[in-house]
Formats: structure tokens, C-alpha cells, sequence
């Protein structure tokens, strides 16, 4: 344990005290959301990322540390452990180095060195290494004569050969540092090749860019490697590693890391030419597919934490996207054929209203259509519509744009209409979740429904949907599933943490992702404001059932309270912090509803920080910033895209117009956007801006307004080519 809080305290840049703060907490059951807004103290203010990243080091880590004593004691109870391996095994620094090291060692294996060694070749070994100039036929016939009047196992010259090379290279083998160093040459000097298998150019033909392709592994991207895994696990494509060297050829300048070896077998600075036959055996046959190995699973790894990074970023862009807020809403879901969805919600989201109109082809029931669509907003009073950018919606928009142009009411003129992403409303519509909450409504009215929730508060209606359908990632079907869904899930524990709910109007699907609460107890406290008509402070909350002491302080600031009793339950700040409000309040001769958002008053109390010796600086900092402005959302203003009206379909578009676009997805490459078309345009990373642009996530986020320039239109193909504007 000493040695994993070096380390954590190493790699993190913090002290040991800390680290053991920090694992105190974990080990307690604390969230991050909780130990990174309310634990500064214990912290030193880690953010909740780094906190997630110190989460899952220290798990690695300790998982590590098991699996090394296990191994350890296995070898010990088997009567394999050389000190040679013993030290190899301490200076595994990940699960994968571990594993290898131990493969050939495992019980139910007898390794060739072993058998070596048995047989007593570990004497000839030596003798060979220091004497012999080239391979000593007399000498291997003899030893194979005596062991055959011995009675032991028969060997002929060639199988002897073989078993003195595998003493050789496990001496290289077992030389981590070494491996390392041959593992960075290769990565600085080597490339990633591919090749089509024989007989699957047609099955693979989306991969045709590829069947004959070579990159300098530093410089190849996470997409194209992913898009190289992708097809060697479909079978379309070989995967190997070649080293700037013809015939992949042993590196003299890793000469001299090896002459410093103390191994049993010293390596001269003159090789003798026994000698540097097996250094090139133990180079081609062992060390290249060796690490090899290691780098392709290196790269996948990397490609992976790479791709569900581009994804994670994209969600948490989604998730925080600003919400219309308490408005009502029409949501309208396009479609030709079977119609335009119409749902209409209040402004707490409830489904106040629905049907289904018919203005476009082949029906074109565009005056009942009008009539019907009027009537839900007047009866609704609508503020707001939302249409889904799927099938029709172009169509749609340009239908309601007309009727609303036409109206003399103004308020009915100004109702904007505004493009949704409709990703996974399809699949939310269906979900046995939709099902429980409109039981007697159709799935596709359940859709519309989701659409206008959306443009309410993203967030609450996107955490119903699994992450990976929403859309916003590369790759995703390539990620190890397991570490896609705990990073989306952390993903959107942060988002709604951050943000903070209304307790009283929250579902229980946004209930259950705040910190300490699960969808049980989540469950929990909604009946317990159906029966009770509400929650009216935060206190209620002990008395809902399964909330504890515990689970109360790591819920508790999180849970908003409008209009309650305290006037600081609509704040973040602690309950177990309003002490000390209470005292700053006092100092000042007023109460504390009358402190919160007053500026001169708080100007008063920062002045009197150093009388609250009791308070930490971070704790006291936060108060105030919370008291100005209280339950403030984090999220941006609200804004909204203007598609061009005379731009409905792809054939629409002209080289060199200029259009206003929503960024929809952004990855390594660059930024998808949606143009009002039905197709995303992409903008290539090089056509992001004037000057040098390493991430597009560094200048662009998912849901941003971009002014764009159309570069190039391939109808046939699908495919639109745009320049960013202005970033």
C-alpha cells in the first residue's frame, strides 16, 4: 500500500497526506461529484477530472499489486521462482508486462527452458556463449550421446540447438528494461503496415484504402487505427509492425544497451559470430513478435482511451447544452408518409397534448393540417417549437414557417421553431422506461415527446437514453464495452451533479444519477413527494426511506428546493455549511435571506474571512461564489441555429455559400455539422481554422453555432466538404 501512495502521489503531483485523504474518502463511499465540490479541503482542490483519472489509477494500480503477490506466491508453491524472475516480476509496471513474464511459467506448463535446464544444458549454454565461434556440431552430437546412455530423454542435434537458443533468449527475455528500450526504438523508427488477405478484397472493399498501406506509428492517428482493428478483427486485413531495418534486422545502436546487461550470458562489445547469431535469433523470432504484440495492444488501448475520450467530450457538450427552460413546447416529429407527430408539453414537461398532420406528400392535408397544428397552439399556448432533424424536417420547418408568416396574432408570429437532434429518440420511444410513463400513448407520440423535452433541458431527458445511442462518438462498437459505459457513466454523473436538480419536479431517471442516490432510492423519493404534496426542505429528505446520515450528506447539496423553507436549499451550499452562513450572516446584522445575491453584503464578509479561522479557505470561497449567485445553472444561454431557408436538400448547396450549422459530432479529424440538409457536412481539421489546430475539441464543441463556407458537394456519395468561419 506504501508503494501505490508513492506513486499516486508521484504521478499526481500531491502529497501523500493527500493521497491518503483522497483514499479515505473512496474507501468511505463518497462520490467524486461530492469529494470534488464539497472536500476541497481534503483535495487541495483536485477538479472532478482529475479526481475520476486519481479514481481509476489507483484501482489499476491496486489490482495490480494482487495479481503480482498472487503470481509470486504461485511461482513460490511451485518451485519456479529464480531470483532473475522474481526481479522481472517487481518491476512489472502494468497487468500486461505481468502476464507475459509469467506465461511460460504457469503450472500446467513446462517451458522449454525448464526442460533445458533439466536435461543439464544450462553447462553447455555457458560454455557455447563464451567459447564456441560459430555452432559446435561435435560438441552438440556429444552431448546428445550421453544423455541417450543416461537413459534420458532422446534429443537429436537440431531439437538441442533449439533448447540452447531458448536459454539464451530467456536470459534477454526476462530484461524488462531492455524490452523497453527495443520497444521504443521500434515505436520511433517502426510503421504500422497492412495488407488485404487473399480472397477478401470484395467483402472488404470499405476498406480498400488499406489493402496495401504503411504508417510511422507516431504519427498514425487514433481514427485510422481504429478503422485497422477494426477490420483484422473482421478478417480483411494483416497487422504488422516492420522497423526501418531491411529484414527487420537486429539495431546496432541497442548494442549498448545490452552490453550493460547483468545477465547470465554477458554480452561483449565484440560479438562473436556464434554470438550474433543468437542475438539475431533471439531479435527476429522472440523480441520483434514480442513487441509487436505489445505495440499493436498498446496502440488499440490508446486508440481506445483516445476514441472514448472524443466521446465522453462530445456527451458532456450534449448533456450541458442550454436548456429552453420552463417553457411550453411543441414537438414536432417530420415524416412524408406517416405524417408530422405533434406533442405538446407544459413548462414542467408534462404531456399536455398530441396528434398527427398530413401536409406533405402523398397526403397534402395542408388545411387541416394548419387548422390542427393552430389549435394545439393556441390551446397550449405554445412558446416554442421543436422539430426533429430527421426525415421531412427541412419540409416541416418551411410548412410552419409559412403558417406562423400568415397569422396576425403576434404572438403566435413569434413562436420560434427550432432544429432538435432527434439520435435515440426512436429508441427512448420504445424503452420499457417511455412505456411507464405514457403507458397509453403511441411510440411515436413517446418520440415527439422526447424531442420537446429535449429543447427544454437536455440533460434531463438525454440521461433516459443509452449513451452509446445518442451519437456523438467514433467508433464506438470498437471500444471495449465495459470502458465505454463507465466512462459515459461518469460522464453523466458529473454533468448532473454539476448542474444540480429541482427535487421537486425531477424525474426518477435524473434522481437516480446524483451523488449517493440509486434508482431505488430514487424511486423513493418520488413517492415521498407525491404523498407529502412536495419536499419543503432538505431535512424532509431523512425521513424518505433508505436515505441515511450518509447517503444524505452525499446527496443533500446537490438537491435543489425552490420556494422552501430555508432559503439556502435552493443554493449548493452544504446543509452542513449553513452554520456557517448563519454566522457570517450575523456578523453582519442581517438574516440570511438577505444576504443571498447582495453584493455589498458579501463584500462585507470576504473582508472578515480571516475571523473564520475555523473555515477552510476553499470551503469559505465557495459559499460566497454560491451565495451571489445561488443555484446557479452552469450551463451557456440559450441560442439556437437559423438554417437558411433556401437551403432544404443536399442538392441545394452551391460551392462558396456560406451557411450557419450546428456542430453534431466532432472527432479526431474534425467536425461533423448539421447544415439543415438530412447530411452532415464535415470540416476537416485542416479547414478548421487559420492557424495550426492539433484537437478540434479545442476550439469546437458538440451543440455550437458555426458559420461555415461549402467547399465541395458530392451528391452521389453524400458527401459535403465545409470551412469554419471565424474560429
Amino acid at each position: 500500500m506504501a508503494n501505490i501512495v508513492e506513486q499516486l502521489a508521484t504521478e499526481f503531483s500531491i502529497s501523500r497526506q493527500t493521497v491518503n485523504n483522497i483514499l479515505a474518502l473512496i474507501n468511505e463511499g463518497a462520490s467524486i461529484p461530492f469529494i470534488a465540490r464539497y472536500r476541497k479541503e481534503s483535495t487541495q482542490g483536485l477538479s472532478d477530472v482529475q479526481l475520476r483519472e486519481f479514481d481509476h489509477r489507483q484501482i489499476y494500480l491496486r489490482e495490480l499489486e494482487q495479481r503480482r503477490s498472487s503470481i509470486l506466491e504461485q511461482l513460490i508453491a511451485d518451485n519456479r521462482l529464480s531470483s532473475q524472475l522474481r526481479q522481472a516480476l517487481q518491476q512489472a509496471k502494468t497487468k500486461k508486462e505481468l502476464e507475459d513474464i509469467y506465461a511460460p511459467f504457469k503450472k500446467d506448463k513446462v517451458s522449454k527452458v525448464e526442460l533445458a535446464r533439466k536435461l543439464g544444458l544450462d553447462k553447455l549454454a555457458n560454455q557455447a556463449w563464451r567459447s564456441w565461434k560459430n555452432w559446435d556440431i561435435q560438441a552438440l552430437e556429444n552431448f546428445v550421446n550421453n544423455l541417450q546412455k543416461q537413459d534420458k530423454k532422446t534429443l537429436d542435434v537440431t531439437k538441442t540447438q533449439e533448447l540452447l537458443l531458448e536459454l539464451f533468449s530467456e536470459a534477454i527475455l526476462l530484461q524488462l528494461n531492455f524490452i523497453q528500450t527495443c520497444k521504443d526504438y521500434i515505436y520511433r523508427n517502426g510503421s504500422i503496415n497492412s495488407k488485404v488477405i487473399r480472397g477478401k478484397k470484395e467483402v472488404g472493399i470499405k476498406y480498400q484504402d488499406y489493402f496495401d498501406y504503411s504508417e510511422s506509428l507516431t504519427k498514425a492517428p487514433s481514427h485510422r487505427l481504429l478503422a485497422l482493428f477494426r477490420a483484422k478483427k473482421e478478417g480483411i486485413l494483416k497487422l504488422t509492425v516492420k522497423t526501418n531495418l531491411e529484414n527487420n534486422a537486429f539495431p546496432p545502436t541497442l548494442l549498448k544497451a545490452l552490453n550493460k546487461l547483468t545477465i547470465e550470458y554477458k554480452i561483449p562489445y565484440q560479438l562473436s559470430t556464434f554470438q550474433t547469431i543468437v542475438l539475431e535469433h533471439v531479435w527476429q523470432n522472440k523480441l520483434v513478435p514480442k513487441i509487436e504484440t505489445l505495440l499493436l495492444a498498446e496502440l488499440k488501448e490508446n486508440a481506445d482511451i483516445e476514441a472514448t475520450n472524443v466521446f465522453a467530450n462530445n456527451l458532456t457538450d450534449l448533456l450541458m447544452a442550454p436548456p429552453a427552460g420552463q417553457k411550453s413546447i411543441l414537438a414536432l416529429d417530420p415524416g412524408f408518409r406517416n405524417g408530422v407527430k405533434m406533442a405538446a408539453i407544459d413548462q414542467y414537461g408534462q404531456h399536455v397534448g398530441h396528434g398527427v398532420i398530413y401536409p406533405h406528400p402523398p397526403q397534402n392535408n395542408l388545411a387541416e393540417s394548419e387548422h390542427r397544428l393552430l389549435t394545439l397552439l393556441k390551446q397550449h399556448k405554445i412558446e416554442l417549437i421543436a422539430i426533429g432533424n430527421g426525415t421531412a424536417s427541412r419540409e416541416t420547418e418551411t410548412f410552419v414557417h409559412t403558417l406562423l408568416k400568415e397569422q396576425k396574432d403576434a404572438e403566435l408570429m413569434n413562436i420560434a421553431c427550432i432544429m432538435v437532434n432527434e439520435s435515440g429518440a426512436s429508441i427512448y420511444s420504445a424503452s420499457e422506461l417511455a412505456a411507464k410513463e405514457f403507458p397509453d400513448l403511441d411510440v411515436t407520440i413517446r418520440g415527439a415527446i422526447s424531442i420537446a423535452r429535449r429543447l427544454q433541458d437536455p440533460l434531463a431527458e438525454l440521461i433516459k437514453i443509452d449513451p452509446k445511442s445518442i451519437g456523438v462518438g467514433q467508433y464506438q462498437h470498437d471500444i471495449k464495452p465495459k470502458q465505454l459505459e463507465q466512462a459515459l457513466g461518469n460522464v453523466v454523473e458529473d454533468c448532473v451533479n454539476r448542474v444540480g436538480v429541482d427535487i421537486n419536479l425531477a424525474s426518477s431517471s435524473l434522481l437516480s444519477h446524483i451523488s449517493g442516490l440509486s434508482a431505488k432510492l430514487a424511486e423513493n423519493i418520488v413517492q415521498f413527494r407525491q404523498q407529502h404534496g412536495g419536499i419543503s426542505d432538505r431535512k424532509q429528505l431523512k425521513k424518505v426511506k433508505g436515505i441515511g446520515e450518509k447517503c444524505f450528506e452525499q446527496c443533500a447539496g446537490f438537491l435543489r428546493i425552490n420556494n422552501g423553507k430555508h432559503p439556502l436549499d435552493a443554493s449548493g451550499v452544504h446543509p452542513e455549511s449553513y452554520g456557517i452562513v448563519e454566522e457570517m450572516a450575523q456578523k453582519i446584522n442581517l438574516p440570511v435571506s438577505e444576504v443571498i445575491a447582495n453584493q455589498a453584503a458579501l463584500h462585507q464578509i470576504k473582508a472578515l474571512k480571516p475571523t473564520f479561522s475555523n473555515v477552510d479557505a476553499y470551503t469559505f470561497d465557495d459559499i460566497l461564489t454560491e451565495l451571489a449567485k445561488p443555484g446557479r445553472d452552469p450551463r451557456p444561454d440559450f441560442t439556437y441555429v437559423n438554417f437558411d431557408k433556401s437551403v432544404t436538400t443536399i442538392s441545394d448547396l452551391q460551392v462558396g455559400m456560406t451557411l450557419e450549422g450546428v456542430a453534431t459530432n466532432i472527432a479526431a479529424f474534425g467536425v461533423f455539422v448539421d447544415i439543415g440538409v438530412h447530411q452532415d457536412g464535415l470540416i476537416h481539421i485542416s479547414q478548421l481554422a487559420d492557424r495550426f489546430v492539433k484537437n478540434p475539441a479545442d476550439i469546437v464543441s458538440v451543440g455550437q453555432i458555426i458559420q461555415v463556407e461549402v467547399l465541395e458537394v458530392d451528391e452521389g456519395r453524400k458527401r459535403i466538404s465545409l470551412k469554419a468561419l471565424g474560429l
